[in-house]
């Protein structure tokens, strides 16, 4: 149960972190669309952007979902089975409260 509780939660960060970098690629170039639309536009209309909007927001949640998964079973591993972070902690009191 715990192990799955950790997992799901770093997916949820994934997706957290994933909307942040979406939102950070859109309004930089929607600013240059808005800026000189014929330049940056790559010849295509708005519509088209719209469905590049959704297919990349499509792309970026599985990405972010993934790779959070990803991250919350290597992280389990090195701090739950491996015990590596146990090395890490600075004051020798701080491992009692450590799985």
């Amino acid at each position: 149960m715990k192990k799955s509780f950790y997992i799901l939660a770093f997916s949820i960060l994934g997706v957290l972190v994933q909307f942040l970098v979406h939102a950070g690629i859109e309004v930089w170039y929607i600013g240059l669309l808005l800026k000189d639309f014929p330049r940056y536009g790559l010849g295509l209309a708005w519509k088209q952007w719209v469905m590049i909007h959704h297919v990349g927001t499509l792309i970026l949640f599985a990405a972010g979902a993934w790779l959070g998964f990803r991250q919350g079973q290597y992280w389990w591993r090195k701090i739950y089975i491996e015990h590596k972070l146990r090395r890490w902690v600075p004051w020798p009191k701080l491992k009692k409260f450590l799985p």
